[in-house]
């Protein structure tokens, strides 16, 4: 991996600082509620291990905005790093063998876009979720893309795992760049935890004409997660969750960090409600805050995931 950089230090730090309050004047401009954030953070050897989780919690809170953005660092990035390094790592959840049978359907395809689901005969995590689709309905799918149509051909930049409730998302690359690397999940809905954070999910309804899901929850709750924009500039959308939740977080990010240098996501820049600027910190120095608007991401090239884009959630609000 080649990476250039001409910026000090202390210049691609201002450049990350500067992305909270650029990314809160895009938008509307009216004052996000507080939430409760709580690092949840352990140390790792694995850059596969997803050890940081960081938790938002509000009983009043409805909607919220999730937006994926290019790294302070995208400028400088000559060749990518997104290859899986397996160094000092043990997993449990093991991939599917060779003897793993994969069935790939084209779920809905239009002039715009394009959703395709993949089916494995041999996977470690059990469960169904139905996804519908009009009159259309696939059971036990494993995961789901959305690609939009480029000029370079389909690009997929949002993905998500039924079976735990995981979301992945990233930017358009830059026009040099083929694609950028996912980094960080986030989970909505209520989170709960067993061997691993997660949210269960009833069912998934995908909307092409306003390219949104509707979720279903057990017990009968009821999300959307709705696309508003995907440029190469950030990759946004809109979270409504129509009841709330009230006795755990009802979003959650999760990412890796193994030192500064190898790192998904590394410092942490928040905003409480009403405040004239943003704090910032290192990710393991961060216990939790009461904020608006958070922003997760890195300062500094990784040589894991380098492209992977920052993750900011904001426009926390009651309805």
């Amino acid at each position: 991996m080649r990476m250039i950089s001409t910026a000090p230090r202390a210049l691609v730090l201002l450049a990350a600082l500067w992305a909270g309050p650029a990314i809160a004047q895009t938008g509307e401009r009216a004052e996000a509620m507080a939430v409760e954030v709580r690092n949840r953070t352990v140390p790792t050897l694995c850059a596969e291990d997803d050890n940081v989780y960081v938790t938002f919690t509000s009983r009043r809170v409805r909607h919220f905005r999730i937006e994926a953005r290019p790294p302070a660092v995208i400028g400088g990035i000559v060749e990518d790093s997104r290859a899986p390094d397996f160094t000092d790592c043990t997993i449990k959840d093991q991939p599917p063998g060779p003897e793993d049978k994969i069935d790939r359907i084209v779920l809905h395809e239009d002039d715009d876009s394009m959703l395709v689901g993949y089916r494995h005969s041999e996977f470690w995590r059990k469960g169904n979720v139905p996804l519908r689709i009009g009159d259309r309905e696939e059971k036990e799918l494993h995961l789901v893309q959305l690609f939009v149509k480029t000029a370079k051909g389909p690009y997929e930049y949002l993905v998500l795992y039924p079976l735990d409730g995981y979301w992945r998302a990233r930017p358009l690359p830059p026009a040099r760049l083929d694609e950028v690397a996912y980094g960080t999940s986030f989970l909505i809905g209520e989170v709960q935890e067993k061997e691993r954070p997660f949210v269960q999910l009833e069912s998934v309804r995908y909307v092409p004409k306003s390219r949104s899901f509707e979720l279903t929850f057990p017990g009968g709750g009821l999300g959307t997660l709705r696309v508003i924009a995907i440029t190469d500039k950030v990759a946004a959308f809109d979270a409504s969750l129509q009841d709330g939740v009230r006795r755990r977080p009802f979003a959650a990010l999760r990412s890796m960090y193994v030192t500064e240098t190898n790192a998904d996501s590394s410092h942490v820049a928040w905003r409480r409600q009403r405040a004239r600027g943003w704090e910032f910190r290192p990710l393991q120095d961060f216990r939790g805050a009461r904020a608006g608007e958070f922003w997760l991401g890195r300062t500094g090239f990784s040589r894991h995931n380098t492209s992977a884009p920052d993750t900011v959630l904001r426009q926390f609000a009651p309805e």
